[in-house]
């Protein structure tokens, strides 16, 4: 059994937000040495009211809390249960941040190693896609005295424990432990309280440096994880290291899904130019190829200020500069044997120069009718057509957090990112926005070209 001195724990609260809501009962089971030496428990007076919907999952409601001592009042008993023990927990940042919390609000310091029997579960039984502590339940077949209850979910925990330790390699289960424990060492101007307070959920994360300059801004589902996974002692490239001796500060925006975290990261790079960011930079123009296969005109390419987002239904590419494009035209024509001339990438008058090295076939010398060259060229360039917006006007994609209520609605039009509303309010000002607002951006078209081909049926509000 794990030798380090242990404490099995689990909370109840008035809600999901460890900010403002609170913590109504809290249950410990010690472990030391490997023995179970101790069982605490206590309702708590949450001085706040118990939401319905939670009195109905905890069977605690407010006349049980009622005459219950505050946490204030029992915050030094609770902080000698826990200090100096590996803090063991499901979803364990959730009782680890609810706790830290309550702490900080009696003018307490709480920090403690923390295991999450998710996780652990997660790198023990790799096969299960489910590990919930129902799923855990039924696979391990364990029994719970009181479910939803501090206590009964906290003896499920400890006989968790005890099972796979009967069951599996003791120093398999014990390399998993320490790899879950260990924490990687943080740069001199970040503490553990920076770290701390980053959310475990989706969103953007900024470094700064001590003149408040941003060095650079990255997403990710997993705001904590990702931003801790920077500061691993095997600093993986020169970039990590440069970030880990300048760093002052960490900054975060959270998001309630992935979508509004790549949006987010794509604005603010543009915007701020962090130094170290390479991706999503701010590029001087944009280009595309407009043709028309049912006109006999060459194709043409068109910057920006031409591009209109609305009839994207004959732009073929889009590029970061006019070479680019041209480029692209003259490697279709080597593969395709196009005629380059017709392309528009060559002048004068006769055959163009691939004639010559029988590697046009002959559209510039009569040998080949237009409309066959017209078939053969759209057929090359039909990887590259842009996508016409497949809606009728503005819509708005309604993303859910996972972990708490946050909802966000993404505002959109003819590929234009137009903001996001996290209300009624925010979503009517939004829906005002006109012409001027809507901008294209290259980066913005690729995240909702494959958001949307990833999700097969987003939540979609029309205008």
């Amino acid at each position: 059994m794990f030798q380090q001195n242990t404490v099995f724990v689990d909370i109840e609260t008035t809600g999901g937000n460890a900010t403002w809501d609170r913590i109504t009962e809290v249950a410990i089971l010690t472990m030391h040495q490997g023995e179970l030496v101790s069982e605490w428990s206590t309702l708590v007076n949450p001085q706040t009211s118990i939401p319905q919907s939670i009195q109905s999952l905890t069977g605690i409601n407010n006349e049980m809390v009622m005459d219950q001592p505050s946490f204030e009042a029992i915050h030094k008993d609770l902080y000698e249960r826990l200090e100096g023990k590996v803090f063991v927990a499901h979803n364990a940042r959730f009782d680890y941040g609810f706790l830290k919390n309550e702490f900080s609000r009696c003018g307490r310091t709480f920090r403690s190693p923390v295991l999450c029997t998710v996780k652990l579960s997660r790198n023990l039984f790799p096969e299960f896609k489910r590990h919930n502590l129902d799923s855990i339940m039924q696979r391990h077949s364990l029994q719970c005295s009181a479910r939803h209850r501090a206590m009964g979910d906290a003896r499920v925990l400890f006989d968790f424990m005890k099972t796979i330790y009967a069951t599996l390699a003791p120093e398999h289960i014990e390399q998993v432990i320490q790899r879950l424990l260990k924490r990687p060492s943080l740069p001199k101007r970040i503490s553990e309280d920076d770290i701390d307070a980053l959310p475990e959920s989706s969103g953007v994360y900024i470094f700064y440096d001590e003149k408040n300059t941003p060095l650079y801004i990255g997403k990710s589902k997993n705001i904590r994880e990702r931003v801790l996974s920077h500061f691993a002692s095997d600093y993986r490239s020169g970039k990590e290291m440069n970030i880990a001796q300048n760093i002052a500060s960490i900054g975060h925006i959270q998001t309630a899904g992935e979508l509004g975290a790549l949006l987010q990261e794509a604005r603010m790079i543009k915007s701020q130019l962090p130094i170290y960011n390479r991706r999503l930079r701010r590029y001087d123009s944009l280009y595309t190829i407009e043709w028309n296969p049912s006109e006999s005109t060459s194709p043409k390419i068109i910057n920006e200020h031409e591009l209109d987002p609305a009839d994207m239904q004959n732009h073929f590419g889009l590029f970061k500069s006019k070479k680019a494009a041209k480029d692209t035209l003259r490697k279709l024509a080597k593969e395709n044997q196009l005629c380059e001339k017709n392309l528009g990438l060559e002048k004068g008058g006769g055959a163009c120069f691939a004639y010559q090295l029988k590697n046009c076939k002959g559209v510039c010398a009569g040998e080949e009718p237009l409309l066959q060259h017209n078939i053969r060229m759209l057929e090359a360039m039909q990887p590259l057509k842009n996508k016409s917006w497949p809606f009728e006007g503005r819509i708005g994609i309604r993303e859910k957090s996972v972990h708490t209520k946050w909802i966000d609605v993404h505002i959109f039009e003819n590929w234009c990112y137009l903001g996001t509303a996290h209300n009624e309010i925010q979503l009517n000002q939004l829906s005002l926005f006109e012409n001027e607002y809507k901008i294209f951006d290259l980066d913005t078209y690729k995240i909702l070209l494959r958001y949307l081909r990833q999700n097969k049926q987003p939540d979609i509000i029309y205008s």
